[in-house]
């Protein structure tokens, strides 16, 4: 990978750690399809499992004593595990531009609904009964695009919860998909040794990126991180549509 792009991608995964510190979500959101445009998705997948996996479990441990009533965030997470192994597959078989125009759609898709609905929000008992199905969906998109948010961000953001166990929630899901993910990716030959050591290395802006966030998280209101992140979707999803249009 030329200098040029390996710099381009340290400082998209600073800026996704500020996002990820700050509310719990964010890094893939930015650092994959930023990546997904100077290589391929596929690529760009693979590379991120590392620091994914890493930053997850650290957060899923830090805000372990914030788990939400009953069992929500498992009825999320273990769903996404067997979505996350089907998106995998799909992973391998399909197009990167096919991949690629999937996630930009769902991006703006999502901008849309936060736009058009900031105030929506699920009682308990539905958020319940869709936490199994919207996991499951999440899981098969973080397969097999890298991102889950245009899913499972949009429902989160829709269910009445403190902002600990949100954090906790999201974590256990993107730790558990990453579990599945990591196996697959190697049996498909997706996973190799030189992206492994790519993500190795990622991990370093990322965390920079996350504690910056955390002292941020603390000063700021979220509010303004949510429109910076759906302004950053924005723009990336234009992005990766135009590349595939004018390819």
């Amino acid at each position: 990978m030329p200098i040029e792009y390996l710099v381009l991608v340290c400082m998209t995964f600073v800026l996704g750690g500020i996002f990820k510190g700050a509310t719990g979500v964010g890094a893939p959101l930015v650092a994959i399809p930023t990546m997904a445009i100077l290589v391929d998705v596929p690529y760009a997948v693979a590379v991120f499992l590392i620091p994914n996996i890493i930053s997850n479990a650290w957060q899923t441990w830090q805000f372990r004593r914030h788990r939400p009533e009953g069992h929500f965030a498992w009825k999320l997470a273990i769903p996404g595990t067997i979505g996350a192994g089907i998106g995998t597959l799909a992973l391998a078989k399909f197009s990167g531009a096919a991949l690629m125009n999937a996630v930009a759609i769902l991006i703006l898709l999502f901008v849309v609904f936060r736009l058009r609905n900031p105030k929506w929000s699920l009682s308990w008992p539905t958020a319940n009964w869709l936490a199994v199905p919207v996991g499951a969906l999440g899981g098969f998109f973080q397969g097999s695009t890298g991102l889950s948010a245009p899913v499972a961000l949009t429902f989160m953001s829709s269910v009445n919860l403190r902002h600990e166990e949100f954090i906790f929630s999201m974590s256990l899901f993107f730790f558990m998909m990453t579990l599945v993910q990591i196996p697959a990716q190697i049996v498909l030959g997706i996973l190799n040794w030189e992206r492994v050591a790519y993500g190795a290395a990622a991990v370093v802006p990322l965390l920079l990126g996350m504690f910056l966030g955390g002292v941020l998280g603390k000063k700021l209101p979220k509010s303004a991180f949510d429109m910076a992140i759906i302004a950053i979707l924005t723009l990336l999803a234009l992005r990766l549509l135009a590349s595939n249009f004018f390819a």
